[in-house]
């Protein structure tokens, strides 16, 4: 049994590294959005160009993550997790030194296989290290540190931006990783799971993240049109048909199909989707249109951001206590809906916008929106499955949150009817937005009618989530299942 207490040298050692690797993929999920017109300025990129920029870490960071958790068990999950911390600080300097469009993109396709190998692990690394006395402090600190990552991110991203230059965005990860990787490796001690056999479901993670990144392409250069889109389409679907093949046949599969054999999650994963594709897609645009319609700066449109995150980091407790009492199925409907109005808020930011007036109260209702679900979704998740399958639970729904996001960053412009030179046209880049805006509420109000049609409260011994904190915006938190259940 684990027995490193939190109060320990070792168990602080222990928090910290975990805190400094799961923040190093978090930020990138949110930090390179306001990077992304002075990155179009520098490398003389078109908007597609920065869509596969946001798009490329995701479709590996969404198409392995659930590989990433598979093999911390099977081979260990402090050396996975300081194979992931290396690989990512390595993406990310080839990222800062990237000399065009199709360099940066490749690093962040790298990057994201890393973020894949990390983010699992350093939860997990948490749950096998702490004596049970402390876990539940120790994963509730670990998600409160990493939400105040997420919520000044944005903030020193733009700081970044408007100083040394966007490159720093990435390259700050290599001093994080230097101060990590010294820690993990002496102070985190190894784990494994025991009951971890047969063959890794290599070909169902390799379909998964094509299928991802066919349809993706296709999406993308979708206005130019030609034979190439296409076939792209069709390989993509293909390969996703294969995938779900795959997975039925395979003995022991990454995404077991029988999981979905329960309504409750099948029901929370497609709220999931709507939710998350609405949020992927306001974050890739909101931090454009700040800056190119309305004229700020990069710092200012990551901090004018920041409400959102906020409110999540100082309401999600109370707001997963309400849903304990009431049930999920008024916040799971509400919370989009609230979302919704938010997003539909954001049409009043245009050319001359006040923040007070403007854009802070969007944001505000689209941020008390994601107290309202975010909690309350993961609970769901969690209580739609057996306990022993809570983790497995808990990644689909995360993968499937970043597969959302990253579609909607690929189909709103198309959507939209922005041209590879929007982002350049403030008035046609408006244009466009208040257009997305209207898909994105339209998303959301969709995910509140299946919640409201479908989920039920949970059964009264289901688990609860640990990571009640959560700061990050691109997908809900990610649970795993506590050592002493899995080896009880």
């Amino acid at each position: 049994m684990p027995d490193v207490r939190l109060a320990s040298p070792q168990g602080k050692w222990i928090l910290l590294t975990t805190v400094l690797g799961s923040s190093m993929a978090m930020l990138d999920s949110t930090v390179v959005n306001v990077a992304l017109p002075r990155i179009g300025r520098d490398l003389d990129a078109n908007l597609s160009a920065l869509q596969w920029t946001v798009n490329a870490y995701m479709v590996t960071l969404a198409g392995l993550i659930l590989l990433g958790g598979a093999l911390g068990d099977r081979f260990g999950r402090r050396k996975v997790f300081v194979v992931g911390v290396v690989w990512f600080a390595l993406a990310s300097l080839l990222c800062g030194i990237a000399p065009n469009a199709g360099v940066l993109i490749a690093a962040r396709a790298l990057q994201g296989v890393g973020g894949a190998l990390l983010t699992p692990g350093s939860l997990a690394l948490i749950q096998a290290s702490f004596h049970p006395d402390d876990r539940g402090r120790a994963v509730g600190l670990w998600s409160g540190f990493g939400g105040i990552g997420a919520a000044v991110g944005p903030f020193v991203g733009g700081w970044l931006v408007d100083g040394p230059g966007w490159r720093w965005v990435f390259l700050l990860n290599v001093p994080l990783a230097l101060v990590c990787l010294p820690v993990a490796l002496r102070h985190v001690p190894e784990s494994g799971d025991q009951r971890a056999h047969g063959r890794f479901d290599v070909l169902g993670a390799v379909l998964g993240a094509l299928a991802l990144a066919l349809v993706t392409y296709a999406l993308i250069e979708a206005g130019e049109g030609g034979l190439v889109v296409v076939v792209s389409a069709l390989a993509g679907l293909a390969a996703a048909v294969a995938f779900v093949v795959v997975e039925r046949r395979r003995p022991d599969p990454m995404m077991p199909p029988d999981i979905f054999a329960s309504r409750q999650f099948t029901a929370v994963n497609l709220v999931t989707l709507c939710v998350y594709a609405a949020l992927g897609g306001f974050f890739f645009l909101a931090a454009l249109q700040l800056q190119v319609v309305v004229g700020y700066s990069a710092l200012a449109a990551g901090t004018a951001l920041l409400p959102t995150t906020v409110l999540m980091l100082l309401l999600s407790a109370r707001s997963g206590e309400l849903a304990d009492r009431i049930g999920p199925r008024i916040p799971l409907t509400v919370g989009p809906l609230l979302c919704a109005a938010g997003m539909l808020m954001m049409l009043r930011v245009g050319p001359g916008a006040s923040y007070v007036a403007d854009v802070l109260p969007a944001l505000v209702v689209l941020g008390l929106g994601l107290v309202t679900l975010v909690a309350p979704l993961t609970a769901t998740v969690l209580g739609s499955v057996s306990v022993v399958r809570a983790g497995l639970a808990s990644g689909i729904n995360n993968a499937a949150a970043r597969a959302a996001g990253l579609m909607a960053v690929a189909a709103l412009p198309l959507l939209a009817g922005m041209g590879e030179e929007a982002y350049r046209e403030p008035a046609a880049f408006d244009t466009a937005f208040d257009k997305a805006m209207g898909w994105c509420a339209g998303a959301l109000v969709v995910g509140a009618v299946i919640a409201a049609a479908v989920v039920r409260r949970p059964p009264p011994d289901c688990k609860r989530p640990e990571c009640l904190r959560h700061g990050g915006v691109t997908a809900p938190p990610l649970e795993g299942v506590p050592v002493r259940k899995r080896l009880g």
